[in-house]
C-alpha cells in the first residue's frame, strides 16, 4: 500500500513563517512601488515640498550669513539644518499615513485583510514605504543645499544618521496615531495626515533652543523626541560636539511613543475589524 505520510509531490517544502511574513510585507511594498513606476508625478510630488522649503529658507539663511558676523553664519547653518531635518520627520509621517490612505482610497483595505496579511505586517510595509518616500523627498533637498548654499548636512558626521533615525521613528509614531484616528473616525480624520505634525513644530525647537520657550512649556517640549534631536543638532553645528544625552532621550522617547501609538492603533484596528469598518471606511 502506498505511503501517504510523506510530502505531496510538487508541493515542495513549506516556507518558514518568517519567510512567508517577509513575502507578505514585500507584496505590500511592491504594490506601492508599482504605483511610483507608472506615475512620475507621484515621485515629483515627494520631492516638491522639501526642495521648495529648502530653496526658500536657503535664501533666508544666505541673507543672514551675508551679514558678515561669524555668529550670523552659524545661525544661518542652524536654520538650514533645522529645515532639512524637520523634513525627515514630516516626510516619514506623511509617507506612512498617505500610503495607508491610498489603500482606503482604492477600496483595497478590506481585500488586503482577506489575505493572510497580519496588522503588524501592514505596519512593517508602511514603515518601509515611509523610509523610501522620505529618502526620495529629502535627499534631493540635501544635495541642492550643498550645491546652492555650500551647506553640507552630512559634514556634521555620522551622527546625522542618528538624527535621521530618531526623527523617522517619531514620524512613524505620529503616523500610527493618525491611522488609528482614521480607523476610528473615517474620512473626517484624513486631513490629519497632512497637518498633525505641523502642530508639534512650535514645541519641537526646530529653529530655536528649548530655552526660548516659556518655562512652563519647556517640559512639554522636552517630552518630544524632536526637541532633543534639534538641540543635539545645534550642539554639533555650533559647538562641534555630539550631545549623547539628548540623543539617548530622543530614542527613549521614540520607543515610548511608538509603544503607546501601536497599542492605540491595534485597539482601533480590532474595533474596525469587528464592526466591519475595514470594508466601509472612506465611503
Amino acid at each position: 500500500m502506498r505511503d501517504t505520510t510523506g510530502p505531496v509531490p510538487g508541493q515542495g517544502r513549506a516556507r518558514s513563517p518568517a519567510l512567508a511574513s517577509a513575502r507578505r510585507v514585500w507584496g505590500m511594498v511592491y504594490r506601492h512601488l508599482a504605483l511610483f513606476r507608472r506615475s512620475w508625478p507621484r515621485v515629483v510630488e515627494l520631492m516638491y515640498w522639501p526642495v521648495l522649503q529648502m530653496i526658500v529658507w536657503g535664501f533666508v539663511t544666505a541673507y543672514v550669513a551675508g551679514m558678515g558676523q561669524s555668529t550670523a553664519t552659524l545661525a544661518a547653518g542652524a536654520l538650514l539644518g533645522g529645515v532639512l531635518l524637520w523634513e525627515v520627520a514630516l516626510r516619514s509621517q506623511m509617507g506612512f499615513a498617505v500610503s495607508f490612505l491610498e489603500e482606503i482610497w482604492s477600496r483595497n483595505l478590506g481585500h488586503v485583510f482577506v489575505s493572510p496579511l497580519r496588522p503588524w505586517e501592514l505596519v512593517a510595509a508602511l514603515v518601509c514605504l515611509s523610509a523610501l518616500r522620505m529618502l526620495i523627498g529629502v535627499m534631493p533637498a540635501v544635495l541642492l543645499a550643498w550645491l546652492l548654499y555650500g551647506f553640507g548636512l552630512f559634514a556634521l558626521g555620522p551622527v546625522v544618521v542618528l538624527f535621521f533615525a530618531a526623527l523617522m521613528m517619531m514620524g512613524w509614531a505620529v503616523a500610527l496615531g493618525v491611522t488609528a484616528l482614521i480607523l476610528r473616525h473615517g474620512a473626517g480624520a484624513e486631513s490629519l495626515a497632512w497637518s498633525v505634525l505641523f502642530g508639534l513644530a512650535p514645541i519641537s525647537a526646530v529653529f530655536y533652543p528649548v530655552s526660548v520657550l516659556p518655562s512652563w512649556l519647556q517640559p512639554v517640549a522636552l517630552a518630544t523626541p524632536s526637541a532633543h534631536v534639534f538641540e543635539g543638532m545645534r550642539a554639533a553645528l555650533l559647538e562641534g560636539r555630539v550631545d549623547w544625552g539628548h540623543l539617548a532621550w530622543a530614542f527613549a522617547l521614540d520607543l515610548l511613543w511608538i509603544a503607546a501609538m501601536a497599542w492605540v492603533f491595534m485597539g482601533q484596528f480590532r474595533r474596525a475589524r469587528e464592526g466591519g469598518a475595514l470594508l466601509t471606511i472612506g465611503e
